[in-house]
């Protein structure tokens, strides 16, 4: 059973309300230019005999022959139907010439004035016919757009479920490269693992609470990317050289949450090596509307044996930047002279 919305109500309330306006113009220019109420009730009937054929067939295609019949493609049912029902409306015009030499006080009326009076039947029959196209053309408008905004909301719930799922994909990434690194941490320097355990709880706070929404203020997702790069340096070794620099002149831009931490994790990944120089050079910087992001790093290719280098934090990364800034980013990405870049451009 179909469900009736309020925006149905008011549809055809609106649809009433204009064939209202068009049944009661006449009678009221009427009365007003008269103030007879016999020349208004005569000047009523007359657009009433007009109409009331027109307006049944106007209702009955729109929320009847249209959606039960057009747009299910029965065309020939719905040209017979519409055939059937205008002539049965309109009967009184054969009845009227098939009983015209019973009916008393009929005028006499020559061959002229028959063809006269059937031609004006037929242009009153494609009148209506007229009208049924119209309630189809009318119904066709409001269904295209009812079907397109179904897709947009369709599109949104997809957008919104893929955004979820690729964020979730970065948060438990993380976090166990960072316990991984704590725990190795333990042996070797329990006040520092300490220290990185109150850090990964801030961490965790910010990814629990504050990146529930479709974007975050950037000074908080920096200071975030901060304690992050740092718990990161926990292993690397004194052969390793890190340097983040992140800052805006602009204090009320806001950012979608976790966006540049898979890149993060990606040069710490491949950008560090135990036994030989290894560097990592991150950078964030913004103007009034522009995001600037730069990460720098030694190249050392992971072996094919090796399940980190998937690089499915790239393709995260990417697919998050199309979903939410599409047209509004570029990425640039480059390896030359073993030296890894990637710089991504996003208008805020």
């Amino acid at each position: 059973m179909m469900k009736i919305q309020k925006k149905d109500i008011w549809l055809f309330v609106a649809q009433v309300a204009v064939w209202t306006v068009i049944l009661f113009s006449l009678p009221l220019a009427t009365f007003l230019s008269t103030q007879d109420m016999k020349a208004t009730r005569t000047s009523f009937y007359v657009i009433w005999g007009l109409f009331q054929s027109p307006l049944v067939v106007y209702f009955a295609n729109f929320y009847l022959l249209g959606p039960y019949l057009f747009f299910k493609r029965r065309h020939w049912l719905f040209v017979l139907t519409n055939l059937v029902l205008i002539l049965g409306l309109n009967s009184q015009f054969f009845i009227l010439y098939l009983h015209r030499n019973t009916i008393p006080n009929m005028p006499a009326m020559d061959a002229n004035m028959w063809i006269g009076f059937f031609g004006g039947f037929t242009v009153f029959l494609v009148l209506n016919f007229v009208i049924a196209a119209v309630a189809i053309g009318i119904r066709h408008f409001i269904r295209t757009r009812q079907i397109r905004q179904q897709l947009k909301e369709e599109k949104a719930k997809n957008t919104e479920a893929e955004l979820a799922w690729l964020k979730n994909q970065i948060n438990p990434h993380f976090l166990f490269n960072t316990l991984n690194n704590i725990s190795s941490l333990v042996q070797i320097d329990a006040d520092k693992a300490q220290d990185a355990i109150a850090q990964l709880s801030d961490l965790l706070r910010y990814a629990m609470y504050e990146t529930n929404k479709n974007t975050v203020p950037l000074q908080g997702e920096m200071e975030f990317m901060r304690n992050y790069v740092e718990l990161m340096k926990l292993r690397c070794n004194d052969k390793t050289i890190v340097n983040c620099q992140l800052s805006t002149i602009n204090n009320q831009l806001a950012v979608a949450p976790l966006l540049f931490i898979s890149l993060i994790e990606n040069a710490f990944k491949h950008g560090v090596s135990s036994n030989r120089d290894s560097r990592i050079d991150i950078t964030l910087t913004t103007d009034e509307h522009q995001l600037t992001f730069i990460c720098k790093n030694t190249n050392f290719p992971k072996s094919d044996t090796d399940r980190s280098g998937s690089g499915i934090g790239l393709e995260n990364t990417r697919r998050r930047l199309d979903l939410i800034y599409k047209d509004h980013y570029t990425w640039e990405q480059t390896l030359e002279d073993n030296i890894y870049k990637i710089i991504i451009t996003i208008q805020l």
